[in-house]
């Protein structure tokens, strides 16, 4: 073959490449162009929210200011921050910047670097800590031997979160028994009855026509006026009569239509805490976004097969008319969850205390379900109690989780040690921990050294 025809084949190859690109674009579904446009694969945090890269970008490649706060800003002030942007900006504090420019999220956490992503999505070596903290080696001496890149390890620090690792934290917790006397969180609240409101199967007002091969209008009627809602008067009506969301405001005067499909925002009305919480979370996080529904079959851990294709919202968990929320602090997450974690819960004492509960053999609340530690109930300003529904709130860094659901039943020494063993994680803490961290007995240690010193400076008095 002559150079000459060698370099038309060529040619005509890089044209065919260039003319099939085009037609994939103009022709295939937007995100999967997106998808082949991406600069690398995106962190598990936002991998399901790639799609919308204007929430992180500005046109072409810039970075929008907000970027990073109009989701994580809440959450950093709930944590009460410990390394916020606020202390880098103090003109005292000016030096450090020299070393980590703290002020600016995508310092320590870049997004399209897989190569380079740790846990957590931090993208900095994990000896970050160190730089700035390298007195810490003279002023305490216990911590002379630990590895340089030890800091951030599980029970130790955390560089925005430590609620529950601060000193005087863990010396006022420093002697709990593992197992504390009273092993009861907090309950879900009764089912109310307002006999002015409460709903019967005959108060029902479902248009007549609402029926078909598919839908079963008597036990529909019957698991209805079982529920919380036919309780408090939420007829048919108040969640399926809905006005068509594509409407402007300034046509906003049509109809409500009938709808058999009731959306995330319409349970949202009466139950706007959860909805939130939904929409911060990884099941709710693609709605929030103005995308599809999550479906397992999008995750990037082990789920069913079979349960593939089930769109995530309110009624994943709560199916109507039920709405049965046993069914959704187990079961549901069971049906999708095919992990080695949720697939050991079944065997451990927490599920035993689950069905106890259940059974009526235990106090409310003394259970433990999926739900009770990745979706803990909250008491808000009004002494209302419900369900937390961003189920990886306090997942990063577990050790968020300590407060407000392993400390219900167990003391601060014995829940740093359970996050901090990867081997009962795994299994569901279906053991007591092997694994300890020194945390406490340090700050004892140190507590206990002033305590002396003082005592032996008001005796040289």
């Amino acid at each position: 073959m002559t150079a000459a025809k060698q370099l038309w084949l060529s040619l005509i190859g890089v044209n065919v490449l260039v003319v099939a690109g085009i037609a994939y674009s103009a022709f295939a579904p937007g995100a999967s162009t997106k998808t082949m446009l991406l600069p690398g694969k995106t962190s598990h945090g936002h991998y399901q929210i790639e799609m919308r890269c204007d929430l992180c970008h500005t046109e072409g490649s810039g970075l929008r200011e907000d970027a990073c706060t109009s989701c994580h800003a809440e959450e950093l002030r709930l944590a009460k921050d410990t390394h916020p942007a606020s202390k880098f900006n103090d003109p005292t504090n000016a030096e450090l910047l020299s070393v980590l420019d703290a002020t600016n999220c995508v310092t320590c956490h870049r997004e399209h670097v897989d190569e380079q992503t740790l846990p957590m999505g931090l993208t900095l070596p994990s000896d970050y800590c160190y730089h700035c903290h390298q007195e810490t080696l003279e002023t305490r001496p216990s911590h002379a031997e630990f590895k340089f890149d030890s800091c951030a390890t599980a029970g130790c620090h955390n560089y925005h979160d430590n609620r529950a690792l601060y000193e005087n934290f863990l010396l006022k917790h420093a002697d709990e028994d593992d197992f504390l006397d009273e092993m009861v969180g907090l309950a879900r609240e009764p089912m109310l009855v307002d006999s002015e409101k409460s709903l019967s199967e005959s108060d029902a007002d479902a248009p007549e026509e609402w029926s078909g091969t598919d839908f079963d209008a008597v036990n529909v009627l019957n698991d209805w006026a079982s529920t919380a809602h036919a309780s408090a008067g939420v007829n048919c009506s108040g969640c399926h009569l809905q006005t068509p969301s594509d409407e402007t405001e300034a046509d906003f005067k049509s109809d409500p239509v009938w709808n058999r499909e009731v959306s995330v925002q319409m349970c949202g009305t009466c139950h706007p805490g959860q909805m939130e919480t939904f929409f911060q979370g990884h099941h709710g996080m693609r709605l929030a976004a103005g995308l599809s529904a999550m479906t397992p079959g999008n995750a990037r851990i082990s789920m069913h097969v079979d349960a593939a294709h089930r769109q995530l919202d309110c009624n994943a968990c709560h199916s109507g008319h039920r709405f049965d929320t046993e069914y959704a602090s187990v079961d549901a997450c069971l049906t999708c969850h095919a992990d080695d974690h949720s697939q050991a819960f079944l065997t451990t004492s927490h599920y035993a205390a689950w069905q106890n509960e259940i059974a009526g053999t235990a106090p409310a609340g003394s259970g433990v379900s999926c739900a009770t530690c990745h979706m803990p109930r909250v008491e808000d300003d009004d002494g209302n109690v419900w369900a937390n529904h961003n189920q990886n709130d306090n997942l990063r860094p577990n050790e968020k989780m300590i407060r407000d659901v392993c400390m219900q039943c167990h003391g601060l020494g014995f829940s740093i040690d359970a996050l901090a063993d990867p081997q009962l994680i795994e299994n569901c803490f279906a053991e007591t921990p092997v694994v300890h961290v020194e945390s406490i007995d340090l700050v004892k240690a140190r507590f206990e050294e002033r305590q002396r010193k003082k005592e032996a400076g008001s005796k040289k008095k």
